[in-house]
Order: C-alpha cells, then structure tokens, then sequence
C-alpha cells in the first residue's frame, strides 16, 4: 500500500496580542466573536522580553496583532517573540498582523553605507516563523517584495472616504472637494483616494534639504474656493503636513482637512496641528494614541471591522481584493 502525505488541517482562529496596539486587537477580537488569547508579554528584571502563553495554540489559525510603533525596537522584539512562542507550541499557522510596520521608511540605500532595516525585519519576522503576513499601507508598497511569504496589504484609503462621503458641512455632494497629495511621493496613493472620491488631485512639490528644512517649491492644481483633503500614509512631527496645507490655503481653498494612517506624533506634532490651518484630521488606530497625543482636531477611525474581515478571508481562503471591492475599491 503506498503511504500518502497527509494535508495538514488548519483549526480554529485564535488571535493574540502585544502591548502595541491591545485595544484594537480586543475590538478585532470581538468583531470575530472572539476573546482575546491569553498571554502575558512584559519585561523580565533585566529588560529582556518575556512571553507566557496560557492556553494551547497546537493546530490552530494563529494571528498576532502588533504594530512595530515607537518604542518600535521593544514592540518587535514582543512580534518576534510571540511568533517563535507560537511556531514551538504547534500553531496550525502563524500570521504576523502589523497594521504599522516599522522600519518602512529605510526601504532603500539613499547614501553609501546606508542599510536597508526594512528588508532585515522582513528577514527576521520570517525567521521567527511567520507564515504570512497582513499590514496596512506600507510608507512604500514595494516592501511587499521584500518577503518571501504571503503578504496582504490593506489600504486606508476606504475607510477615509467612507468617513468623507458621509461627512456633513462637505455640501450635498463632492463636486466641492480636491483631493490633495502632500508630495510627489505620495502621488499614487492619492490618485487612488481622487477616483474613490471621484474628485480632482493637485499636488504640492516639497522639497527636502535636510531633516529639518523642508520647501514647499511648486503647487499643480486648482483648490480654490474648494474644500481640500491632505492624504499621507504617517504623520511624525506633523511639519510637512502642516505646510502644505499653509500652501493650499494660500492658493484660495475653502477649507483643509487632512487623512493619515499612521499617527507616530512625536515631538511637538499635536502642538503642529493645532496651530496649522487644518481644520481636522483623520487617522486610524494602527497606532494606539496616548492621552497626551489627543485633540480635538484628531479623529480617530477604528481598522478593527477592516483587519477583522480581512482575517475571516484568510482563515476561510477567500480573496481579500473582494473585501476592497465591497468597499468601493
């Protein structure tokens, strides 16, 4: 009788978390009808990170929530961490959840000698013993190549302009409204964001001379008397957003608003939004916002209903780009 392989079989979700991002990961638990898995990551007494799973993991379909946001070394050591306690207790499979990945911005050898960290926590990520991976708009979309495992890469983009299309004080439609990329780098994106919305792009030519001093060079586009919506994937002192939308109100828009995903907030960047002309801006929790980074000009959208869908289509492996286009996309 000749012996065949078997498949393995994947078992039941079960969706884990660190300390980056809890709250989400409860919601995307609860969307699931789940409760959160039992661990315990903290710090033993010298400050190595510590681990402890409470229940068994053996067989099943395994997802770990954890953004490598500031303190983004201490963060992705819990991610690497919990992937190898996950992978040497029998998991079914392991997919790493990073709604903020970490690194992203050091995709590339901009001088010599510069290393490419994006691609090494790739490496390592994998070497821990993820099977895939699901992330939110990577700083450059290319980073998906630097894996060598499935990755999905979710957009924010439809959830913004769900928020936009039923935004009061916008008019009864959006013939009003100019989608507006920050930079030349982010063109793309927000060509994408435009034709969701069905409205215009303009954009704002920044110029970087260093890490301090940015020029706003050249504006393409029509914003005026039109209501202006920035669209960037993260926002770390809030300097570059905070110009651009000075310039588009200079060039005659009604009114400026801004969306980004990713709100790093570091130094003096809610200081920056509050003192800037934009109006609000819209973020998502792929980062868990402290009290002190909260105003009233940030509005906060929750991904959990997004990653948790997004989760149900990989456990039952059904294709993600229909979830886009359920969206609008």
């Amino acid at each position: 009788m000749i012996r065949t392989a078997s498949i393995p079989t994947i078992g039941p979700i079960k969706v884990f978390c660190g300390n980056a991002n809890r709250g989400m990961a409860k919601n995307v638990a609860t969307h699931l009808n789940l409760e959160l898995g039992d661990t315990e990551v903290g710090k033993f007494s010298d400050g190595e990170t510590k681990v402890v799973v409470n229940e068994t993991v053996r067989g099943a379909d395994v997802f770990i929530v954890q953004s490598t946001s500031p303190p983004a070394n201490d963060n992705l050591m819990e991610l690497l961490i919990m992937i190898d306690a996950m992978r040497r207790s029998s998991a079914g499979r392991i997919t790493a959840v990073i709604p903020y990945y970490g690194y992203a911005r050091q995709d590339r050898r901009a001088r010599s000698h510069d290393p490419i960290s994006a691609k090494l926590v790739a490496d390592m990520i994998t070497s821990a013993g993820a099977n895939r991976i699901l992330t939110m708009d990577l700083h450059c979309p290319q980073i998906q190549g630097f894996f060598n495992i499935p990755l999905d890469h979710l957009k924010g983009v439809y959830l913004f302009a769900d928020y936009f299309q039923s935004k009061a004080g916008l008019g009864d439609s959006l013939e009003d409204v100019v989608v507006v990329s920050p930079d030349l780098g982010s063109v793309a994106r927000c060509q994408g964001f435009a034709d969701i919305l069905e409205v215009p792009l303009a954009i704002v030519d920044k110029r970087r001379h260093n890490d301090k001093k940015v020029e706003m060079a050249h504006f393409i586009g029509n914003v005026k008397g039109k209501y202006a919506i920035l669209l960037d994937d993260v926002l770390a002192t809030g300097g570059s957003l905070c110009n651009a939308a000075r310039t588009v109100m200079e060039h005659g828009a009604k009114a400026v608003f801004a969306c980004v995903t990713h709100p790093i907030l570091c130094g003096d960047a809610v200081e920056n939004i509050v003192k800037s002309p934009i109006e609000e801006i819209v973020t998502l929790d792929t980062i868990e916002l402290s009290p002190e980074k909260r105003a009233d000009k940030i509005k906060v959208l929750s991904v959990a209903k997004y990653v948790g869908e997004a989760i149900n289509c990989i456990h039952n492996n059904q294709s993600i780009g229909e979830l886009f286009r359920t969206m609008g996309g």
